[in-house]
């Protein structure tokens, strides 16, 4: 028994004793490996430890740096400060960042291309973004950059150019944008460019109808309408220049520029459909129309003009003719109001004959902000009525935002049963029709709501739009595919709006003040005149010829 235990004990320790492993060389390998395979399990875990711990203190730094700023910039801003104020200066930086991109890479040029940093002419040469922005630079209080407009405007501006120009486009951006620069600043120079550009364009209302032309070569003075119309005029370019002429006939006391814009507005009249409802091209020599009526592209501000051509002139007897017309054409816009399902989205068909479309473009996204606009002029029933439509069809142009990935809008939107609505054309163009009905819904009911779905897509914009070198739109709002344009109506419109939607209503109030369709603020002022025929002598109200306003209301 003795043996066999002496036997068995060291049998247990054979494994322990080096000549057994010299024997069997598998086992030996064996041993090895399980040995190395240790080691490197040991070693890789210290590391990942060691690595680990480096990572923490680097995470540590960065959150103590990050409370560190939290903190330097809460000691910057008041605790006090109005979140409206804080948002307005957010909005004024991104218009310092815009302008300061354009100036360094663009100045002069008529629009900046963000992405290669450089300068396109795409509105003749007449420095667009630098007149479209003046006002917008007045307004929020950037007197530096606007001392270095102004400079370029009095010296270097020349409207001597043989290009055949938008009459539409170059009115509302480069008349407009004078015009209200003169009503803000009281400076000359902006009146006597306006007068300038004015009797360039003069001569495109010189038609059997006088409806105008859209096309005019400003150093020649010969119009035409575009081929792709077949030779008619279109209802947005040829009913959205009341404002600005009749503002310069005004200021300068000569009636010239008024009755060629007003003719037009008889010629409309004498034809005017028993809905309100124009087709958007027109003949320019029997003033009659035809094709699609939309409140999108080629319609939107013909209808929107026939109310601020009211609100202008006082909203006195004498203009009455034209918020007839508007109202009107609000009983035809109501009979295009379709109702989406399942989400009940209120939406502005397009009509061709008798056929209605379930589109809506971006562009009539103005509507809500109009209808709101014009609802003081009906009686209480049916202002109730008109603000509330406006109100619903503010939130589908808001969900045109918020149905996308970037939250940014589409150019226009399809509805479906069942499926509410669908991105259609992708592209966003940095576009300010919604952001406008929201400044005067806000405005006008005093509900915040407005204001933060503003701030909502301003964050959009701000996210996707921006990049080191100012603004660009996207070519695909789901995908956030940027674009190479900087549009001058980012500067004058979208950003403008936006500053005002967080501005107190004493900046620019809408009882002394009409924007034009370029966001251009123009001062309200008498007129005695009417539009019941064209053949009357007008005498404008010399308003404000060499006044000096001042700060337009408050601040």
């Amino acid at each position: 028994m003795a043996r066999i235990r002496s036997s068995s004990s060291s049998s247990k320790f054979r494994y322990c004793n080096p000549s057994y492993y010299l024997k069997r060389p598998k086992r030996l390998a064996l041993l090895l490996i399980l040995f190395v395979s240790a080691s490197s399990f040991v070693w890789d875990r210290q590391t990942l430890v060691r690595e680990h711990e480096f990572e923490v203190s680097k995470l540590n730094d960065e959150v103590r740096r990050l409370q560190n700023m939290l903190e330097e910039f809460t000691n910057r801003v008041p605790a006090n400060v109005p979140i409206e104020m804080q948002r307005r200066d957010k909005v004024k930086e991104a218009m310092i960042h815009a302008w300061s991109a354009y100036e360094k890479y663009a100045w002069g040029n008529d629009e900046l291309l963000p992405q290669t940093q450089s300068g396109e002419n795409s509105f003749g040469g007449l420095g667009a973004t630098i007149i479209d922005s003046l006002d917008t630079l007045l307004i929020m209080g950037l007197d530096e950059q606007f001392q270095k407009a102004r400079e370029w405007v009095a010296n270097t501006l020349d409207f001597n150019k043989t290009y055949d120009a938008s009459v539409f486009e170059t009115t509302i951006r480069v008349v407009g944008g004078l015009l209200s620069t003169y009503d803000l600043s009281g400076d000359n120079i902006f009146l006597e460019k306006a007068r300038d550009i004015a009797d360039r364009l003069l001569p495109a209302w010189d038609t059997p109808s006088g409806i105008p032309y859209n096309i005019i070569n400003l150093a020649r003075g010969n119009a035409h309408n575009p081929g792709w119309t077949g030779g008619k005029s279109i209802l947005a370019d040829s009913g959205t220049e009341q404002l600005e002429f009749i503002a310069l006939s005004q200021r300068t006391g000569d009636p010239k520029y008024q009755e060629k814009v007003e003719k037009a507005i008889v010629a409309l009249n004498k034809t005017f459909p028993a809905d309100g409802l124009v087709p958007i091209y027109v003949d320019p020599n029997g003033g009659t129309a035809y094709g699609t009526i939309t409140f999108g592209a080629m319609g939107d501000s013909f209808y929107e003009y026939l109310l601020k051509a009211w609100i202008q002139g006082n909203k006195t007897s004498s203009v009455k003719p034209y918020r007839d017309m508007w109202e009107t054409s609000m009983k035809g816009l109501v009979s295009l109001i379709r109702r989406s399902s399942p989400s009940s989205f209120a939406y502005i068909c397009e009509k061709t004959g008798d056929t209605l479309t379930d589109k809506m473009d971006e562009l009539a996204c103005f509507a809500p902000g109009m209808l709101a606009l014009g609802s003081s002029g009906y009686g209480k029933v049916e202002a109730k009525k008109i603000l509330s439509l406006a109100e619903e069809l503010a939130w589908t142009c808001y969900n045109f935002y918020q149905s996308t990935q970037t939250k940014l809008a589409g150019e226009n939107y399809l509805f479906n049963p069942g499926r509410d609505m669908s991105v259609g054309t992708t592209w966003n163009i940095l576009r300010p029709e919604t952001v406008e009905s929201l400044f005067y819904l806000w405005r006008l009911t005093g509900n915040v709501t407005y204001q933060e779905w503003g701030w909502n897509i301003f964050q959009a914009f701000e996210k996707n739009c921006r990049i080191e070198s100012g603004y660009v739109g996207l070519t695909d709002v789901n995908l956030a595919l940027k674009d190479n344009k900087m549009q001058t109506f980012f500067l004058a419109e979208t950003l403008k709006y936006l500053y005002l939607l967080f501005s107190p209503p004493t900046v620019i109030p809408l009882d002394e003040w009409v924007f034009n369709t370029e966001a251009h603020p123009l001062r309200i002022v008498n007129r005695n005149d009417d539009i019941a025929g064209s053949e009357r002598q007008h005498k404008p109200t010399v308003g404000l010829q060499g006044r000096k306003t001042g700060r337009f209301g408050g601040n």
